[in-house]
């Protein structure tokens, strides 16, 4: 009878069609301090299967890519009729003991590229751009690329699938200039839950007055979700 059920319940889950779906956050650039030491990033929706609002953010340090203290910032309102606005609200009043939005917001920096999680034509594992927009261009190309990279399997994450880390790494893009690892997991965070695969989805820069020169790339992390894979995203920092 198990095996049965098993299939009766994968025929129901498939004739559900589209209303059976993940849960994609939305990620909203929130901007870099103004010497460009802390950026931050929210991502929010609405959990599947529950269909709570949620609210993250991240506020993570330039030079050492670590979350300054008391960071995350998680909310999660447990009430169906509660709303995303309310949620992204109570993230924020927690988060202006971290950073103010106003200063970020002064300090935006450049968006050098983005590709949406619904980007089919693009190659998800390989971004490059220029970092400023100026035509003709001063700066040297900035390359991104993407490689996943398999890790031990969580107990939480058995007959999930195959979870797998990431390793990203900066391309030298003129003569003499070395490829670098930025990161490279060993084993992933439970933050994560069971990732299935990665895929870069921007390139943030700032450029602050008198200041070393940043970048922050984004990462959508595609997992596994209650109703379908779901989209969490996380970031990568480093001086340019």
């Amino acid at each position: 009878m198990q095996p049965l059920f098993r299939a009766a319940a994968a025929a129901l889950l498939f004739s559900l069609g589209p209303a059976n779906a993940g849960d994609m956050a939305t990620v909203e650039i929130l901007g870099f301090s103004a010497d460009g030491s802390l950026f931050a990033f929210e991502e929010y929706g609405v959990q599947d299967g529950s269909g709570f609002p949620y609210a993250n953010r991240f506020y993570i340090d330039t030079a050492s890519d670590d979350f300054l203290p008391g960071t995350p910032i998680r909310v999660r309102l447990d009430d169906e009729q509660a709303t995303v606005e309310l949620a992204r609200e109570e993230a924020r009043k927690r988060a202006q003991a971290i950073s103010s939005d106003n200063e970020l917001k002064e300090n935006l920096g450049f968006q050098a590229g983005w590709n949406d999680v619904t980007e089919l034509s693009a190659d998800p594992h390989r971004m490059i751009v220029n970092p400023r927009p100026i035509v003709p261009p001063l700066d040297d190309p900035l390359e991104f690329r993407l490689e996943e990279v398999p890790v031990a399997q969580s107990e939480n994450c058995e007959g999930m699938g195959d979870t797998v880390g990431f390793r990203l790494l900066r391309i030298g893009t003129v003569a003499g200039a070395e490829t670098a690892i930025l990161h490279e997991d060993e084993q992933v965070p439970p933050s994560r839950a069971c990732p299935l695969g990665y895929r870069i989805a921007g390139v943030q820069t700032f450029h602050p007055p008198g200041g070393e020169p940043v970048f922050a790339v984004l990462i959508a992390v595609r997992r596994v979700g209650f109703e379908g894979p779901d989209h969490r995203f996380l970031a990568v920092t480093g001086k340019l």
